[in-house]
């Protein structure tokens, strides 16, 4: 089971807000601990207002994925393993006992308020290897996410994103622009990480069931899940995705399920060996329709 990904996606598990008891229940807790950000947050997702800033985008992240997980986990399934893509690896490591919801919104919050001051940027996906793109790097520009053999993201400050992207397009390279006006996953997030590990207040303990990790691409160590440095550079470091997806079907032939409210790692997931070739499969828990129905009877 993997948490989603994408500032964009939030808005489209809204349906699902009043009419599915767990998700309404747990998302309504999630947006209470947030307290007012929280409120201004579910304010703007249930009434379509824009939700792309950071300091909406993130908490409704974070409250969608773990409300959707935890709606999974109702129906009685019982994951062999977790995997998330970026702030979704927070999701993942909740939902598996390495932070109490309480401590998971704690750090979500403080990386909101670092994350608000950091000068605008932005964030790229190329149709390109992370090799091929090493070259066109300058500035703060950095890989900001490897999520299969040819999709990679960038991530970096206004002007030196804009020149990159240019010299990208000169050379023919599909290039869309993801919408975030924060550069996540890029040096200029190290303020937002030096402020993060001043403020490091949470006590993790090791996961309760096996969680792959996206900024190692492995499983995730007990050592991985107390550091509070392995939490807080997450803010600059690069997504290895594809890689840690790549280790966890090494390991397991599975139906992999996207608890998240797009299917952005659905598409990933499908370009791997193991579910082209169907020994795993991959199913995400929501359509355009927002109906988990047909995932429910699916997996239960």
């Amino acid at each position: 089971m993997f948490p989603g990904q994408g500032s964009q996606y939030p808005r489209m598990a809204a349906s699902l807000y009043g009419t599915d008891s767990v998700f309404t229940s747990v998302i309504d807790e999630v947006f209470e601990l947030f307290g007012e950000v929280g409120s201004l947050a579910c304010e703007d997702w249930l009434s379509g207002a824009d939700i792309d800033h950071v300091s909406r985008a993130q908490p409704l992240l974070f409250a969608v994925d773990y409300a959707l997980g935890r709606t999974v986990l109702s129906w009685g399934v019982s994951p062999v393993a977790l995997i998330g893509h970026s702030a979704g690896e927070v999701v993942a490591a909740t939902l598996a006992g390495v932070f109490s919801l309480e401590e998971a919104v704690s750090m979500v919050r403080d990386r909101v308020v670092s994350a608000v001051s950091i000068p605008s940027g932005g964030m790229l996906a190329v149709a390109a290897s992370e090799a091929d793109l090493l070259p066109y790097l300058v500035g703060d520009v950095a890989i900001a996410a490897v999520n299969s053999a040819r999709q990679t993201m960038l991530a970096g400050s206004d002007e030196p994103l804009a020149a990159v992207r240019a010299r990208l397009e000169a050379d023919e390279y599909i290039v869309v622009t993801v919408p975030a006006s924060t550069p996540f996953h890029s040096p200029a997030m190290q303020p937002a990480v030096d402020e993060a590990l001043a403020a490091w207040n949470v006590s993790p303990v090791p996961p309760t069931m096996p969680v792959y990790s996206g900024y190692t691409g492995k499983l995730m160590t007990a050592e991985d899940a107390l550091s509070a440095r392995f939490w807080t550079r997450q803010l600059t470091d690069a997504v290895y995705f594809g890689p840690a997806l790549n280790e966890l079907l090494a390991m397991y032939d599975v139906l992999l399920v996207e608890a998240g409210p797009g299917q952005t790692l659905t598409s990933f997931a499908r370009r791997t060996k193991a579910v082209r070739s169907g020994v795993s499969a991959v199913l995400p828990l929501l359509d355009a329709s927002d109906s988990v129905e047909a995932a429910r009877a699916r997996l239960v």
